[in-house]
Protein backbone atom coordinates (compact mmCIF):
# COMPACT_ATOMS: atom_id res chain seq x y z
CA UNK A 1 0.00 0.00 0.00
CA UNK A 2 1.44 3.30 -0.99
CA UNK A 3 1.92 6.24 1.30
CA UNK A 4 -0.79 8.09 -0.56
CA UNK A 5 -3.24 5.27 0.07
CA UNK A 6 -2.26 5.13 3.73
CA UNK A 7 -2.76 8.87 4.01
CA UNK A 8 -6.22 8.60 2.40
CA UNK A 9 -7.24 5.80 4.75
CA UNK A 10 -5.99 7.78 7.74
CA UNK A 11 -7.91 10.83 6.58
CA UNK A 12 -11.16 8.86 6.08
CA UNK A 13 -10.77 7.23 9.46
CA UNK A 14 -10.26 10.62 11.08
CA UNK A 15 -13.41 11.94 9.40
CA UNK A 16 -15.41 8.92 10.58
CA UNK A 17 -14.05 9.12 14.12
CA UNK A 18 -14.77 12.84 14.46
CA UNK A 19 -18.21 12.81 12.79
CA UNK A 20 -21.07 14.15 14.96
CA UNK A 21 -23.48 11.52 13.66
CA UNK A 22 -22.94 7.89 14.51
CA UNK A 23 -21.60 5.56 11.82
CA UNK A 24 -21.85 1.76 12.09
CA UNK A 25 -20.94 -0.91 9.54
CA UNK A 26 -22.19 -4.49 9.62
CA UNK A 27 -21.63 -7.55 7.46
CA UNK A 28 -24.32 -9.51 5.67
CA UNK A 29 -24.97 -11.59 8.82
CA UNK A 30 -25.65 -8.42 10.83
CA UNK A 31 -22.44 -8.46 12.87
CA UNK A 32 -20.91 -5.11 13.73
CA UNK A 33 -17.61 -4.57 11.99
CA UNK A 34 -16.98 -0.95 13.00
CA UNK A 35 -18.58 1.79 15.10
CA UNK A 36 -17.33 5.34 15.43
CA UNK A 37 -16.99 7.07 18.83
CA UNK A 38 -20.16 9.14 18.33
CA UNK A 39 -22.31 6.04 17.75
CA UNK A 40 -20.68 4.19 20.66
CA UNK A 41 -21.36 7.16 22.95
CA UNK A 42 -25.00 7.41 21.83
CA UNK A 43 -25.61 3.77 22.78
CA UNK A 44 -23.50 3.95 25.94
CA UNK A 45 -20.92 1.35 24.89
CA UNK A 46 -17.19 1.29 24.28
CA UNK A 47 -16.43 0.28 20.67
CA UNK A 48 -14.62 -2.91 21.74
CA UNK A 49 -17.75 -4.12 23.57
CA UNK A 50 -19.98 -4.14 20.46
CA UNK A 51 -17.65 -4.96 17.57
CA UNK A 52 -18.40 -8.52 16.49
CA UNK A 53 -21.82 -8.51 18.17
CA UNK A 54 -25.09 -8.69 16.22
CA UNK A 55 -26.45 -5.23 15.49
CA UNK A 56 -29.79 -6.16 17.10
CA UNK A 57 -28.27 -5.70 20.58
CA UNK A 58 -28.72 -2.00 19.84
CA UNK A 59 -32.43 -2.44 18.97
CA UNK A 60 -35.53 -2.56 21.17
CA UNK A 61 -38.49 -4.79 20.37
CA UNK A 62 -39.96 -5.43 17.86
CA UNK A 63 -36.90 -4.51 15.76
CA UNK A 64 -34.67 -6.82 17.85
CA UNK A 65 -36.65 -9.93 16.88
CA UNK A 66 -37.38 -8.92 13.30
CA UNK A 67 -33.93 -7.72 12.19
CA UNK A 68 -32.32 -11.05 11.23
CA UNK A 69 -35.32 -12.06 9.14
CA UNK A 70 -35.46 -8.65 7.50
CA UNK A 71 -31.74 -8.74 6.62
CA UNK A 72 -31.95 -12.28 5.21
CA UNK A 73 -35.04 -11.35 3.19
CA UNK A 74 -33.29 -8.33 1.69
CA UNK A 75 -30.18 -10.34 0.72
CA UNK A 76 -32.35 -12.90 -1.04
CA UNK A 77 -34.91 -10.56 -2.66
CA UNK A 78 -33.17 -7.16 -2.73
CA UNK A 79 -36.50 -5.54 -1.72
CA UNK A 80 -35.59 -2.72 0.67
CA UNK A 81 -37.72 -1.50 3.55
CA UNK A 82 -35.17 0.88 4.98
CA UNK A 83 -31.97 0.40 2.97
CA UNK A 84 -31.52 3.33 0.65
CA UNK A 85 -34.62 5.00 2.06
CA UNK A 86 -34.01 6.05 5.64
CA UNK A 87 -36.57 6.53 8.42
CA UNK A 88 -37.05 7.32 12.07
CA UNK A 89 -36.45 4.38 14.41
CA UNK A 90 -35.63 3.75 18.06
CA UNK A 91 -32.37 2.55 19.55
CA UNK A 92 -31.67 0.72 22.80
CA UNK A 93 -28.85 1.92 24.98
CA UNK A 94 -26.68 -0.23 27.21
CA UNK A 95 -28.75 0.82 30.26
CA UNK A 96 -31.94 -0.29 28.49
CA UNK A 97 -33.26 3.20 27.80
CA UNK A 98 -34.77 3.96 24.42
CA UNK A 99 -34.00 6.98 22.26
CA UNK A 100 -35.14 8.12 18.81
CA UNK A 101 -32.87 8.64 15.85
CA UNK A 102 -33.00 8.91 12.11
CA UNK A 103 -31.32 5.99 10.38
CA UNK A 104 -29.97 6.06 6.83
CA UNK A 105 -28.63 2.68 5.60
CA UNK A 106 -26.63 2.15 2.45
CA UNK A 107 -25.28 -1.02 0.88
CA UNK A 108 -21.61 -1.22 -0.24
CA UNK A 109 -20.00 -4.09 -2.17
CA UNK A 110 -16.29 -4.19 -1.54
CA UNK A 111 -14.16 -6.98 -3.09
CA UNK A 112 -17.30 -9.10 -3.58
CA UNK A 113 -18.20 -8.58 0.06
CA UNK A 114 -21.47 -6.90 1.14
CA UNK A 115 -21.18 -4.22 3.80
CA UNK A 116 -24.08 -2.18 5.20
CA UNK A 117 -23.34 1.27 6.54
CA UNK A 118 -25.77 2.98 8.89
CA UNK A 119 -25.62 6.67 9.69
CA UNK A 120 -27.38 7.61 12.94
CA UNK A 121 -28.66 11.09 13.63
CA UNK A 122 -29.85 11.43 17.22
CA UNK A 123 -33.38 12.95 17.39
CA UNK A 124 -33.59 13.17 21.18
CA UNK A 125 -33.26 16.94 21.28
CA UNK A 126 -35.59 17.31 18.29
CA UNK A 127 -38.23 15.09 19.88
CA UNK A 128 -37.91 16.89 23.18
CA UNK A 129 -38.32 20.17 21.36
CA UNK A 130 -41.35 18.75 19.51
CA UNK A 131 -42.81 17.53 22.80
CA UNK A 132 -42.25 20.95 24.33
CA UNK A 133 -43.80 22.58 21.28
CA UNK A 134 -46.78 20.23 21.45
CA UNK A 135 -47.09 20.94 25.17
CA UNK A 136 -46.84 24.66 24.52
CA UNK A 137 -49.50 24.36 21.81
CA UNK A 138 -51.71 22.35 24.16
CA UNK A 139 -51.15 24.88 26.94
CA UNK A 140 -51.88 27.68 24.48
CA UNK A 141 -55.05 25.95 23.31
CA UNK A 142 -56.10 25.44 26.92
CA UNK A 143 -55.41 29.09 27.65
CA UNK A 144 -57.31 30.13 24.54
CA UNK A 145 -60.21 27.86 25.53
CA UNK A 146 -60.12 29.24 29.08
CA UNK A 147 -59.98 32.83 27.82
CA UNK A 148 -62.72 32.03 25.30
CA UNK A 149 -64.87 30.62 28.10
CA UNK A 150 -64.09 33.69 30.22
CA UNK A 151 -64.93 35.95 27.28
CA UNK A 152 -68.12 33.98 26.58
CA UNK A 153 -69.03 34.21 30.25
CA UNK A 154 -68.32 37.94 30.24
CA UNK A 155 -70.40 38.38 27.06
CA UNK A 156 -73.24 36.34 28.58
CA UNK A 157 -73.08 38.46 31.74
CA UNK A 158 -73.08 41.57 29.60
CA UNK A 159 -76.04 40.30 27.57
CA UNK A 160 -77.84 39.37 30.80
CA UNK A 161 -77.07 42.80 32.22
CA UNK A 162 -78.29 44.46 29.02
CA UNK A 163 -81.44 42.33 29.16
CA UNK A 164 -81.99 43.35 32.77
CA UNK A 165 -81.40 46.97 31.79
CA UNK A 166 -83.90 46.61 28.97
CA UNK A 167 -86.39 44.99 31.34
CA UNK A 168 -85.75 47.69 33.93
CA UNK A 169 -86.13 50.31 31.23
CA UNK A 170 -89.40 48.74 30.14
CA UNK A 171 -90.58 48.55 33.75
CA UNK A 172 -89.52 52.14 34.32
CA UNK A 173 -91.27 53.21 31.13
CA UNK A 174 -94.37 51.31 32.22
CA UNK A 175 -94.22 53.03 35.61
CA UNK A 176 -93.75 56.40 33.93
CA UNK A 177 -96.69 55.68 31.63
CA UNK A 178 -98.73 54.60 34.64
CA UNK A 179 -97.75 57.73 36.51
CA UNK A 180 -98.63 59.83 33.46
CA UNK A 181 -101.95 58.02 33.18
CA UNK A 182 -102.63 58.59 36.88
CA UNK A 183 -101.78 62.27 36.55
CA UNK A 184 -104.11 62.55 33.58
CA UNK A 185 -106.74 60.65 35.54
CA UNK A 186 -106.36 63.00 38.50
CA UNK A 187 -106.61 66.01 36.21
CA UNK A 188 -109.74 64.66 34.52
CA UNK A 189 -111.14 63.67 37.90
CA UNK A 190 -110.70 67.21 39.24
CA UNK A 191 -112.18 68.69 36.08
CA UNK A 192 -115.12 66.27 36.01
CA UNK A 193 -115.76 66.45 39.74
CA UNK A 194 -115.72 70.24 39.81
CA UNK A 195 -118.11 70.38 36.85
CA UNK A 196 -120.48 67.65 38.02
CA UNK A 197 -120.59 68.86 41.64
CA UNK A 198 -121.22 72.47 40.71
CA UNK A 199 -124.73 71.96 39.25
CA UNK A 200 -126.32 69.92 42.08
CA UNK A 201 -124.65 72.07 44.72
CA UNK A 202 -126.02 75.22 43.06
CA UNK A 203 -129.45 73.60 42.96
CA UNK A 204 -129.28 72.71 46.64
CA UNK A 205 -128.06 76.18 47.56
CA UNK A 206 -130.75 78.02 45.59
CA UNK A 207 -133.61 75.75 46.75
CA UNK A 208 -132.49 75.92 50.38
CA UNK A 209 -132.28 79.71 50.10
CA UNK A 210 -135.82 79.92 48.68
CA UNK A 211 -137.14 77.55 51.33
CA UNK A 212 -135.69 79.81 53.99
CA UNK A 213 -137.65 82.75 52.60
CA UNK A 214 -141.00 80.93 52.59
CA UNK A 215 -143.19 81.51 55.63
CA UNK A 216 -145.45 78.95 57.17
CA UNK A 217 -148.36 80.07 54.96
CA UNK A 218 -146.47 79.32 51.73
CA UNK A 219 -148.09 76.84 49.40
CA UNK A 220 -147.03 73.25 50.24
CA UNK A 221 -146.58 72.60 46.53
CA UNK A 222 -143.84 75.22 46.30
CA UNK A 223 -142.08 73.88 49.35
CA UNK A 224 -142.40 70.29 48.06
CA UNK A 225 -140.98 71.34 44.68
CA UNK A 226 -137.76 72.67 46.23
CA UNK A 227 -137.47 69.76 48.66
CA UNK A 228 -137.71 67.40 45.65
CA UNK A 229 -135.02 69.41 43.83
CA UNK A 230 -132.74 69.15 46.87
CA UNK A 231 -133.32 65.39 47.17
CA UNK A 232 -132.67 64.92 43.46
CA UNK A 233 -129.45 66.97 43.65
CA UNK A 234 -128.30 65.00 46.70
CA UNK A 235 -129.00 61.75 44.83
CA UNK A 236 -126.92 63.02 41.91
CA UNK A 237 -124.05 63.88 44.24
CA UNK A 238 -124.33 60.47 45.89
CA UNK A 239 -124.17 58.79 42.49
CA UNK A 240 -121.11 60.78 41.49
CA UNK A 241 -119.35 59.96 44.75
CA UNK A 242 -120.28 56.29 44.42
CA UNK A 243 -118.77 56.22 40.92
CA UNK A 244 -115.50 57.70 42.14
CA UNK A 245 -115.36 55.44 45.20
CA UNK A 246 -116.16 52.32 43.14
CA UNK A 247 -113.44 53.11 40.62
CA UNK A 248 -110.95 53.73 43.42
CA UNK A 249 -111.72 50.39 45.09
CA UNK A 250 -111.49 48.52 41.79
CA UNK A 251 -108.16 50.16 40.90
CA UNK A 252 -106.75 49.22 44.32
CA UNK A 253 -107.95 45.62 44.02
CA UNK A 254 -110.14 45.91 47.11
CA UNK A 255 -113.22 44.37 45.48
CA UNK A 256 -113.14 40.57 45.59
CA UNK A 257 -116.24 38.61 44.50
CA UNK A 258 -118.11 36.85 47.33
CA UNK A 259 -120.30 34.14 45.81
CA UNK A 260 -123.65 33.14 47.25
CA UNK A 261 -127.06 31.86 46.17
CA UNK A 262 -129.04 34.83 44.81
CA UNK A 263 -132.73 35.08 43.86
CA UNK A 264 -132.46 36.91 40.54
CA UNK A 265 -136.14 37.97 40.51
CA UNK A 266 -135.86 39.48 43.98
CA UNK A 267 -132.63 41.22 42.96
CA UNK A 268 -134.31 42.83 39.94
CA UNK A 269 -137.21 43.89 42.12
CA UNK A 270 -134.82 45.49 44.62
CA UNK A 271 -133.06 47.41 41.82
CA UNK A 272 -136.43 48.58 40.42
CA UNK A 273 -137.51 49.87 43.84
CA UNK A 274 -134.28 51.80 44.32
CA UNK A 275 -134.35 53.22 40.81
CA UNK A 276 -138.03 54.20 40.67
CA UNK A 277 -137.18 57.56 42.17
CA UNK A 278 -135.28 58.62 39.05
CA UNK A 279 -137.76 57.32 36.47
CA UNK A 280 -139.02 60.02 34.14
CA UNK A 281 -142.68 60.63 33.53
CA UNK A 282 -144.24 57.84 31.45
CA UNK A 283 -141.07 55.70 31.78
CA UNK A 284 -141.50 52.05 32.80
CA UNK A 285 -139.21 49.06 33.33
CA UNK A 286 -140.29 45.70 31.94
CA UNK A 287 -138.53 42.52 33.11
CA UNK A 288 -138.83 39.31 31.06
CA UNK A 289 -137.32 36.22 32.69
CA UNK A 290 -137.27 32.58 31.61
CA UNK A 291 -134.81 31.14 34.14
CA UNK A 292 -134.97 29.55 37.56
CA UNK A 293 -134.91 32.13 40.29
CA UNK A 294 -131.75 30.99 42.16
CA UNK A 295 -128.27 31.59 40.77
CA UNK A 296 -124.71 31.54 42.16
CA UNK A 297 -123.07 34.97 41.92
CA UNK A 298 -121.88 38.02 43.87
CA UNK A 299 -125.11 39.80 44.77
CA UNK A 300 -123.58 43.24 45.41
CA UNK A 301 -121.54 43.33 42.20
CA UNK A 302 -124.44 42.10 40.04
CA UNK A 303 -126.75 44.66 41.67
CA UNK A 304 -124.29 47.47 40.85
CA UNK A 305 -124.10 46.26 37.23
CA UNK A 306 -127.87 46.25 36.87
CA UNK A 307 -128.29 49.59 38.63
CA UNK A 308 -125.72 51.32 36.40
CA UNK A 309 -127.08 49.92 33.14
CA UNK A 310 -130.73 50.60 33.97
CA UNK A 311 -130.03 54.11 35.33
CA UNK A 312 -128.10 54.87 32.11
CA UNK A 313 -131.07 53.69 30.07
CA UNK A 314 -133.35 55.96 32.13
CA UNK A 315 -131.00 58.90 31.74
CA UNK A 316 -130.62 58.66 27.95
CA UNK A 317 -134.19 57.67 26.97
CA UNK A 318 -137.81 58.66 27.71
CA UNK A 319 -139.92 55.54 27.19
CA UNK A 320 -140.03 51.88 28.18
CA UNK A 321 -136.86 50.05 29.24
CA UNK A 322 -136.82 46.31 28.61
CA UNK A 323 -134.80 43.91 30.77
CA UNK A 324 -134.49 40.34 29.52
CA UNK A 325 -132.97 37.48 31.52
CA UNK A 326 -132.01 34.18 29.87
CA UNK A 327 -129.84 31.19 30.70
CA UNK A 328 -127.99 29.06 28.17
CA UNK A 329 -125.63 26.23 28.99
CA UNK A 330 -123.89 27.43 32.16
CA UNK A 331 -124.19 31.16 31.52
CA UNK A 332 -126.60 33.88 32.50
CA UNK A 333 -127.53 36.46 29.85
CA UNK A 334 -128.98 39.83 30.91
CA UNK A 335 -130.12 42.28 28.23
CA UNK A 336 -131.03 45.95 28.88
CA UNK A 337 -132.67 47.76 25.93
CA UNK A 338 -133.71 51.41 25.66
CA UNK A 339 -135.16 53.51 22.87
CA UNK A 340 -133.03 56.55 23.59
CA UNK A 341 -130.55 58.78 21.82
CA UNK A 342 -128.10 55.98 21.04
CA UNK A 343 -124.33 56.25 20.65
CA UNK A 344 -122.71 57.78 17.54
CA UNK A 345 -121.01 55.03 15.55
CA UNK A 346 -117.70 56.93 15.35
CA UNK A 347 -117.51 57.13 19.15
CA UNK A 348 -118.63 53.61 20.08
CA UNK A 349 -115.05 52.31 20.36
CA UNK A 350 -114.44 54.69 23.26
CA UNK A 351 -117.59 53.75 25.17
CA UNK A 352 -115.92 51.86 28.04
CA UNK A 353 -113.05 54.30 28.57
CA UNK A 354 -112.85 56.30 31.77
CA UNK A 355 -114.56 59.71 31.66
CA UNK A 356 -115.81 59.18 28.09
CA UNK A 357 -118.96 61.16 27.23
CA UNK A 358 -120.46 60.98 23.76
CA UNK A 359 -120.99 64.32 22.03
CA UNK A 360 -124.76 63.85 21.85
CA UNK A 361 -125.10 63.59 25.69
CA UNK A 362 -122.69 66.28 26.85
CA UNK A 363 -125.62 68.36 28.10
CA UNK A 364 -126.80 65.47 30.34
CA UNK A 365 -125.21 65.07 33.76
CA UNK A 366 -122.70 62.22 34.12
CA UNK A 367 -119.12 61.42 35.03
CA UNK A 368 -118.34 59.11 32.12
CA UNK A 369 -117.33 56.42 34.63
CA UNK A 370 -120.48 54.29 34.79
CA UNK A 371 -119.87 51.97 31.84
CA UNK A 372 -116.15 51.72 32.60
CA UNK A 373 -117.04 50.56 36.11
CA UNK A 374 -119.68 48.16 34.76
CA UNK A 375 -117.15 46.46 32.50
CA UNK A 376 -114.70 46.15 35.40
CA UNK A 377 -117.46 44.61 37.56
CA UNK A 378 -118.40 42.17 34.78
CA UNK A 379 -114.79 41.05 34.46
CA UNK A 380 -114.63 40.45 38.22
CA UNK A 381 -117.43 37.92 37.66
CA UNK A 382 -115.42 36.33 34.80
CA UNK A 383 -118.06 37.57 32.36
CA UNK A 384 -118.28 39.77 29.29
CA UNK A 385 -120.35 42.74 28.11
CA UNK A 386 -121.32 43.70 24.54
CA UNK A 387 -123.63 46.32 23.07
CA UNK A 388 -125.48 47.35 19.93
CA UNK A 389 -126.46 50.97 19.35
CA UNK A 390 -127.92 53.17 16.63
CA UNK A 391 -128.07 56.91 17.03
CA UNK A 392 -131.59 58.25 17.71
CA UNK A 393 -132.97 54.68 17.80
CA UNK A 394 -131.63 53.13 21.00
CA UNK A 395 -129.05 50.92 22.67
CA UNK A 396 -128.95 47.32 23.89
CA UNK A 397 -126.41 46.09 26.44
CA UNK A 398 -125.90 42.35 27.00
CA UNK A 399 -124.05 41.01 30.04
CA UNK A 400 -122.97 37.36 30.01
CA UNK A 401 -121.67 35.80 33.23
CA UNK A 402 -121.10 32.18 34.32
CA UNK A 403 -123.65 30.71 36.71
CA UNK A 404 -121.12 28.72 38.73
CA UNK A 405 -118.46 30.12 41.04
CA UNK A 406 -115.14 30.55 39.14
CA UNK A 407 -112.10 28.67 40.38
CA UNK A 408 -109.15 30.58 41.78
CA UNK A 409 -107.17 29.87 38.61
CA UNK A 410 -109.47 32.07 36.47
Amino acid sequence: MTNEENELITRLQSIINTAIDGIITIDERGHIESINPSAAEKFGYLPKHVIGENIKILMPEPYHSEHDGYLANYISTKEPKIIGIGREVFGKKKDGSIFPFRLAVSEVILNDKIIFTGIIHDLTDVKEAEEKLLQLNEDLENQIEARTNELESAINKLLFTNKQLDENREELQALLNKEKELNELKSRFVSTASHEFRTPLSTILSSASLLGKYNEDALPAKREKHIHRIKSAVNNLTGILNDFLSLSKIEEGKIIPQYEIVNISELFQLVKEEINGILKENQTIQVNSSIDHMIMTDKKILKNILFNLISNAIKYSDTVIECSIRSKDDHLSITITDQGCGIPESEQKFLFERFFRAKNVENIQGTGLGLHIVRRYVRLLSGSIIFESRENIGTTFTVIIPLDEPSLSR
